[in-house]
Parts: C-alpha cells; sequence; structure tokens
C-alpha cells in the first residue's frame, strides 16, 4: 500500500490533518513534539468511477483503493544531529513512499510557532537542509564502503555505483536535494536500493488561513520541487468541513465552486507525483480498483489481483470506464465494437475496466 509521511516543523498542522484525512483521533496539543510516536491511517482514495460501476453491476462488495498516511512528529534545527526528535523522525521518514511537507502560511496568535514568526521559505530551507544533512550520512558511508571493495578489484557495477554517489554526495553537500540529480539509468540501477529522504517525492500543502490568497512558495535553486507541486489548503476549514453530513458537505463545496475537497486534491496530487494509476474490475460480487504505475503492463496488472495471474497471463478484456458507462455496461459495450482484446504488450490506461484470461 502506498505510504506517505505528513511532516513539517511542530505546530503547523500536520496532526490536525491527519485527523481530518483519518477522522482518527490524535494529540494534537498546541506544543512542540506532541506527537510522539507516528500515528497511522488508511484513507479509502475517493473515486466515483467505482461507485458508478458497483451500481451498474448491483455489486454486493465494494473496494477502492487507499493510502497509508502517517503523521510523522516534528523536528527542529539540528534534527540530523539527534537534537528534539530528530533521531526518530529520520527513521520513521525513511520508510514512506512520498513526503507531505505541510508549510504554516497562516497567522494566529494562539498558536505559537517554534520560530517565532511566520516565513514559509525558511521553514522548508530548514527542514531540507536537514534531510540532506542526514542524506549526506548515508552517502557516505555507503561510498566509503564502495570504495573498499574496489580496492579488492573493480567491476563496471561498483564504478557505476561509485559515480552516483559521489554525484549525490556533492549536491547533498551544498544543501541540496538528491532528487535534482540526474543519473544515467545503469546508475540509478545500481543504487535503486538506497533509501535517501531528499529522493522522494515531495508535495508542499500550504496551510493557509480560510480565504487566504496563497503567495507561492520561492524556493531556492536546488532545495526542493517546481512549483506546481504546492497546494494551497486551510486545513482548519477542512477539518470543520469534515465535520459536517456527507449531503452538507457536497452543498457547502458547491456554494465555494469547487468540484473536490482539498483532501480529495492533496490525495490525487499524492498518486500523480508517484505516477500512480487506476484499473477497474466489477461484477455483481464485488466492484474494485487497483493501483498500479503508470507504463505497466496487462500481465504485470493480473500480476496485482494475485501473482498466479501473472504467470498464466493469456489475454485482458478491456473496456474504457467512459466506454463501459455510455454503452450501460459490458454487454453494451461488447455489442457496439468497444470491448477490446488486448496481449501481453498492452500498456494499462487509467479507468480500464479489465477482466484478465489466464491458464490455470
Amino acid at each position: 500500500m502506498l505510504q506517505v509521511g505528513i511532516v513539517g516543523l511542530p505546530n503547523v498542522g500536520k496532526s490536525t490533518l491527519f485527523k481530518t484525512l483519518t477522522k482518527k483521533q490524535v494529540d494534537c496539543a498546541n506544543f512542540p513534539f506532541c506527537t510522539i510516536e507516528p500515528n497511522v491511517g488508511v484513507v479509502e482514495v475517493p473515486d466515483e468511477r467505482v461507485d458508478e460501476l458497483a451500481r451498474m453491476s448491483k455489486s454486493e462488495k465494494i473496494i477502492k483503493t487507499a493510502v497509508e498516511f502517517v503523521d510523522i512528529a516534528g523536528l527542529v534545527k539540528g534534527a540530523h544531529k539527534g537534537e528534539g526528535l530528530g533521531n526518530k523522525f529520520l527513521a520513521n521518514i525513511r520508510e514512506v513512499d512520498m513526503i507531505v511537507h505541510v508549510v504554516r502560511a497562516f497567522e494566529d496568535g494562539n498558536v505559537v510557532h517554534v520560530e517565532g514568526n511566520i516565513d514559509p521559505a525558511r521553514d522548508v530551507e530548514t527542514i531540507e537542509i536537514e534531510l540532506a544533512m542526514a542524506d549526506i550520512s548515508t552517502v557516505e558511508k555507503r561510498l566509503d564502503g564502495v570504495r573498499g571493495k574496489m580496492k579488492a578489484g573493480k567491476t563496471k557495477d561498483l564504478e557505476l555505483e561509485e559515480a552516483a554517489l559521489a554525484k549525490w554526495f556533492a549536491v547533498l553537500e551544498q544543501g541540496k536535494m538528491a532528487n535534482t540529480v540526474e543519473l544515467t539509468d545503469e546508475e540509478r540501477e545500481v543504487v535503486r536500493d538506497v533509501s535517501l529522504l531528499t529522493n522522494k517525492p515531495i508535495l508542499y500543502v500550504l496551510n493557509v488561513a480560510e480565504g487566504q490568497t496563497p503567495t507561492p512558495l520561492l524556493l531556492k535553486e536546488g532545495l526542493g520541487v517546481v512549483t506546481s507541486e504546492q497546494l494551497p489548503i486551510s486545513i482548519k476549514l477542512e477539518s470543520e468541513i469534515m465535520e459536517m453530513a456527507p449531503e452538507d458537505q457536497q452543498l457547502f463545496l458547491e456554494e465555494l465552486g469547487l468540484k473536490q475537497s482539498g483532501l480529495d486534491r492533496l490525495i490525487a496530487k499524492c498518486y500523480e507525483l508517484l505516477n500512480l494509476i487506476t484499473f477497474l474490475t466489477t461484477g455483481e460480487k464485488e466492484t474494485r480498483a487497483w493501483t498500479i504505475t503508470r507504463g505497466t503492463k496487462a500481465p504485470q496488472a493480473a500480476g496485482v489481483i494475485h501473482t498466479d495471474f501473472e504467470k498464466g497471463f493469456i489475454r485482458a478484456e478491456v473496456i474504457s470506464y467512459e466506454d463501459f458507462v455510455a454503452h450501460g455496461g459490458e454487454a453494451g459495450a461488447r455489442d457496439n465494437g468497444k470491448l477490446r482484446v488486448e496481449g501481453k504488450d498492452y500498456v494499462m490506461q487509467d479507468g480500464d475496466v479489465s477482466h484478465f484470461r489466464v491458464s490455470t
């Protein structure tokens, strides 16, 4: 399951965001390091396509894809040296697939900022320098090991690994992110098992006040990611929306001229940054959404349902979601020539309604 770590300085809204996402009560006391242990919650990914297919198929069960969110304890300057809860923070964040970095942009005298004033760009830099410093230690240890092995005899893989690690080390020393480094395909392959914090996808959530016009973060060269990966959300407003009845939530969003809540946009953005898509299966027994990486071929997609399906793959019968709905289901889509039979080289598309034929 996709795992997303929610991080940020103390008192920026991390735990409130987590509680709103998961409806799981966590300790949100207004003081630094209140989230001492990481809180984990599984969040269903909203997908109207699943609901519509289930209605059409009269499915007994609906299973949507899910994201695991981890609320990770805050950190301060010097975390890479173990200050604050640095060691615990760094150990927990290494396990996640991507990072949601909550950055405080709202003013509220009742909520103390650990640095004494509001400066989103400074806060981003504080955390990312800490992540970069932690990665330096990881890369340095690995580089020493590789160079030790090379003394006994050089191989192509060792030389590729040394080159990749040296590239990372050079940028990390400047306080920049590992995800700014361009590696060759061969280099990327030999360091695939090296988990660097600054090599993970990052989504910046700008926690704004209700009605506040957000100012995009202006990040220094090499720090962070592009401005399109910044998402302004009023976490307080989202929390209030989640307390409403479902029908009231929809009416409220329509009054604001919004199709999706900020939380739904956040989850969708996480999928986008991780290059994930969804294919669908449907029938009377169950309608289900399945998560795969964009570019996955049909046999590997079948293997997500059951490992034996990949081995025994024969063909995939595929209908796009739009065609499935437009023609009233599988029979109508087939009669109108919209059901396609695809082989092992077919690249799955988002929203494919699929049935896999396999040998047993």
